[in-house]
């Protein structure tokens, strides 16, 4: 039985990073691609990483940036807006890829970035920020919490939204083949090109 051919990619540093970035933005769409739902990791209060599954919402190649969305009173919030220092991975079985993103995370919430975010937003994702009593909040039981129905939504929800647009400063791009693994990593320092290099898996 004759495998698949290698892709493209596979010996082409500037192919992979074009690959990383196709596939970020692929997960933007599809809700079963494994970089739909990437881990974000920040710095608790503590000093402690912390880790959650986030949805990746908008993916800008040409800036480096990624977006996803979360609740103003998250803990998540509160950490980027101490420390924008943080970093997503997603791994996906289908292309066998795993992207690590490393970059720093800016909140946004009451300016035209979030509005428009707000305003992209599906109903039953506005509703999930009407949540009371807030993400995290000590409860008595597993359901003792209320969700707004989708009317109240706009006006209960919009208040505690939040747009997270993180710049990545440094992608490791990781394929999985028997036949031979690849790995590459690109970096880059403010307004800088980014500089890539092969690793070794």
């Amino acid at each position: 039985m004759s495998r698949a051919p290698l892709p493209a990619f596979h010996d082409d540093l500037d192919g992979c990073f074009a690959q990383a970035w196709r596939l970020l933005a692929e997960g933007v769409e599809r809700g079963r691609s494994g970089f739909h739902l990437p881990a974000l990791a920040t710095l608790g209060a503590a000093g402690a990483p912390r880790v959650r599954t986030v949805v990746l919402r908008a993916v800008d190649p040409g800036a480096g940036t990624l977006r996803f969305h979360c609740d103003r009173r998250s803990d998540k919030a509160a950490e980027i807006a101490r420390n924008g220092a943080c970093a997503l991975m997603a791994y996906d079985g289908a292309t066998t890829v795993q992207i690590r993103a490393e970059g720093l995370g800016t909140l946004h919430t009451d300016d035209a970035l979030a509005d428009a975010a707000w305003a992209g937003a599906q109903p039953m994702s506005r509703v999930c920020y009407g949540t009371a009593p807030g993400p995290g909040t000590a409860i008595s039981a597993g359901g003792a919490y209320a969700l707004p129905d989708a009317d109240e939504a706009p006006a209960l929800g919009r208040p505690h939204f939040a747009a997270v647009v993180v710049r990545v400063a440094a992608l490791d791009f990781l394929y999985l083949d028997r036949r031979g693994h690849r790995r590459a990593r690109w970096d880059r320092a403010g307004a800088e090109p980014w500089t890539g290099r092969w690793l070794v898996p």
